[in-house]
């Protein structure tokens, strides 16, 4: 058994932590803002591709 994960790069820093919400307090304002964002209704405002491919989507492999 190994004392790493076998492949993987134990040098990559990842942009964003695994939870977000473990790092963002409950009384942080930018649960306002993605609370306004989550009710906002895209589709109707003529954005395009607000519904998801009827495709499943492909793992990209380095």
């Amino acid at each position: 058994m190994g004392r790493f994960v076998e492949e993987a790069n134990r040098g990559q820093w990842t942009l964003l932590p695994e939870c977000p919400d473990d790092f963002i307090d409950e009384s942080n304002p930018v649960r306002v803002i993605d609370a306004f964002v989550d009710a906002l209704d895209l589709a109707e405002m003529g954005f395009e591709g607000v519904e998801p491919a009827d495709r499943p989507r492909q793992l990209l492999r380095p």
